[in-house]
C-alpha cells in the first residue's frame, strides 16, 4: 500500500471499523491528475449499492487549471468501485443482514501506480463511545506531554 493521498479521519471518529478491503475505482484522466495534485477530499463521502454495484458518492476531486473544460469532470460526481463478485456479495450481506455501513477510509496509489480506495465495513458509534474516544485521546496527549517535559 502506497502513501495516502486522502484520508477520512471522520470515519474513524464516527464508526467502529470491523474489516478493511482494497477496491479499484473508475476514474477519468483529469480526475487522476487532480488526485496526484492532492486536490481530493473524502470527508463527507459515502458508499452505497446501486443495481448490484458499489458506488462512491460525494468524494471531491478538484479540477486543475490546465484541464480543458470539455475533458473536465464533475468534482463531486458518483464513481464506480471495482471489486470481485465474492467481495461484493460479502459486503452486500453485511449491509443487508448485519446492519453495517460501508465507508471509504483512504485513497492512495498502489505499487503499480493505480489509484485504490481502502473501504471499511463499519458499525456506527453512539455519542458516549465518541466521548470515550475523545477522553482517551486527550489522556494520551497529556501523558505524552508530561513525558516530554520530564
Amino acid at each position: 500500500m502506497g502513501e495516502a493521498y486522502a484520508k477520512n479521519k471522520k470515519a474513524f471518529h464516527d464508526y467502529f471499523i470491523e474489516d478493511k478491503i482494497e477496491a479499484g475505482i473508475v476514474l477519468k484522466g483529469s480526475e487522476v491528475k487532480g488526485i496526484r495534485a492532492r486536490r481530493v477530499n473524502l470527508k463527507d463521502s459515502f458508499i452505497r449499492f446501486v443495481k448490484g454495484e458499489l458506488i462512491l458518492f460525494n468524494m471531491h476531486i478538484g479540477r486543475l487549471e490546465t484541464t480543458h473544460h470539455f475533458f473536465g469532470h464533475e468534482e463531486r460526481g458518483a464513481r464506480k468501485l471495482l471489486l470481485h463478485k465474492s467481495q461484493l456479495a460479502k459486503l452486500k450481506k453485511g449491509v443487508d443482514r448485519d446492519g453495517y455501513t460501508i465507508v471509504p477510509l483512504q485513497l492512495y496509489f498502489n505499487d503499480r501506480n493505480i489509484v485504490k480506495v481502502q473501504i471499511g465495513m463499519a458499525k456506527g458509534k453512539k455519542l458516549h463511545d465518541k466521548r470515550n474516544d475523545l477522553k482517551e485521546k486527550d489522556q494520551k496527549r497529556d501523558i505524552e506531554r508530561s513525558m516530554k517535559d520530564y
